[in-house]
């Protein structure tokens, strides 16, 4: 089992910035992929962000450029460092990990983006 607890969420002016963070725990040693996911009222979740265990990245378009993913060294944090936030980027975001046949999912951080 592997657990995941999302911070960082709030309200923030649109322009602003905020940094999201996922703590995981547990059996993260088989761990593929980490990332994460929004899902904004009415509309389906949808990949924002993921890094692979071996480093790599991948982006949806509507945030490339302004969103960054990291991770801990001892990958057991991934980061999201979200700048020039639009009030389009409204939604819950949650925390993703994955390995062969298996998900888990944080309860998600509502990020809300004023106009």
């Amino acid at each position: 089992q592997v657990q995941l607890v999302e911070s960082g969420g709030g309200l923030v002016q649109a322009g602003g910035s905020l940094r999201l963070s996922c703590a995981a725990s547990g059996s993260i040693f088989s761990i593929n992929v980490m990332g994460w996911y929004r899902q904004a009222p009415g509309k389906q979740r949808e990949l924002v962000a993921a890094i692979t265990s071996g480093g790599s990245t991948n982006y949806a378009d509507s945030v490339k450029g302004r969103f960054t993913i990291s991770r801990d060294n001892a990958k057991t944090t991934v980061y999201l460092q979200m700048n020039s936030l639009k009030p389009e980027d409204t939604a819950v975001y949650f925390c993703n990990a994955a390995r062969v046949a298996m998900n888990y999912w944080g309860k998600g951080t509502l990020v809300t983006v004023s106009s």
